[in-house]
């Protein structure tokens, strides 16, 4: 499998592909017919070609699953030739290891811009779980894709050393706002901030990806405006009330 080189300074969350610089085959060398057609595919303008590669990608996989997307399809949808998503991204595992850590990087870029060390403990902890629900309504492709990676148990993202250093900073965040929410007398000690992530956001998760099962059980619309507005009041006082002292 070749490695993908990334740039993450394209956008939030988007990984721009950079063509791999060793082991160039002939046909792709400085003034080989081959090379010609890559330029001609989309080299003229780099960043824009494998963002929209990236993106036909994103919805190709959340469509079908792993074993059901086609690079066909993908370079379909990309407008794209086939040879432009080898070049920049490499094979199949390459392109959807890519679109796992595009979708990390986008919640941990836009959670970073909450600035939640910035806030009392208790304002901090409720506009995490506001973000998260929010998001996961707003980007229901990212709940598809953890949906698909955790019936392969994880196979290609145990690969992204990058993935674990996106949550890193997130874990430490957390952990400062319970240490500061114990200190104000506001929290209660002894939270284990992964914990209580994961509680946020599997709330939201397992509401959303079961909502039609869900809604057919207890005849009940539970996609429904004022269902969403309400379970996510719920989700932020289910965390706030296991944090009480």
């Amino acid at each position: 499998m070749r490695v993908p080189q990334y740039d993450t300074n394209f956008g939030i969350g988007t990984l721009v592909a950079r063509p791999m610089q060793k082991r160039v085959p002939l046909s792709r060398r400085p003034g080989s017919r081959g090379a010609k057609k890559i330029r001609g595919a989309g080299s003229r303008d780099p960043e824009r070609t494998s963002a929209s590669i990236l993106a036909a990608a994103v919805k190709e996989f959340t469509d079908k699953g792993y074993s059901g997307a086609r690079i066909d399809a993908i370079a379909a949808r990309a407008g794209a030739n086939k040879r432009m998503i080898y070049h920049y991204f490499g094979d199949k595992e390459a392109l959807y290891l890519a679109v796992l850590e595009s979708a990390y990087a986008g919640i941990r870029s836009a959670e970073a811009g909450l600035r939640l060390a910035d806030l009392e403990p208790k304002v901090a902890i409720e506009k995490l779980v506001e973000f998260t629900w929010r998001y996961f309504l707003d980007h229901p492709e990212f709940l598809s894709l953890l949906n698909t990676e955790n019936l392969l148990r994880a196979k290609y993202l145990k690969r992204s050393a990058r993935v674990s250093n996106l949550h890193s900073p997130l874990v430490a965040v957390i952990s400062d706002i319970l240490k500061r929410g114990v200190a104000q007398g506001e929290f209660r000690p002894g939270a284990d901030p992964v914990h209580v992530y994961i509680s946020i956001a599997s709330l939201g998760f397992f509401y959303l990806s079961n909502r039609w099962t869900l809604s057919t059980i207890f005849r009940r619309d539970l996609s429904k405006p004022a269902e969403l507005k309400a379970r996510g009041e719920h989700i932020k006082e289910v965390i706030l009330g296991y944090l009480r002292p």
